[in-house]
């Protein structure tokens, strides 16, 4: 039975690690584009916090000078809206 609960924790434990890897590949946002966006988003003062897809667009929150932003990108990585919120 003890060889029985290593085998389910062990298998437990590997579904969820690679949970933590499905909202960005559900999202269907590769690991490269992701990064670029980050980067580019870091460079220009941003903080970034979530990626994920809304409406056929990337969605991107982030924060910068105390506030919160939702941006939004096109598949070329152009953004295509802004949305800022107060604290």
């Amino acid at each position: 039975m003890t060889h029985f609960r290593k085998f389910t924790a062990a298998a437990v434990l590997a579904s969820l690690v690679a949970g933590a890897a499905l909202p960005a590949a559900a999202a269907g946002i590769d690991a490269a584009t992701q990064e670029q966006l980050r980067t580019k988003l870091t460079q220009e003062g941003y903080e970034v916090r979530k990626i994920g897809t809304e409406d056929g667009l990337i969605e991107v929150y982030a924060m910068k000078d105390g506030k919160k932003f939702e941006l939004y990108f096109n598949d070329k990585l152009e953004q295509v809206k802004n949305g800022a919120s107060e604290n």
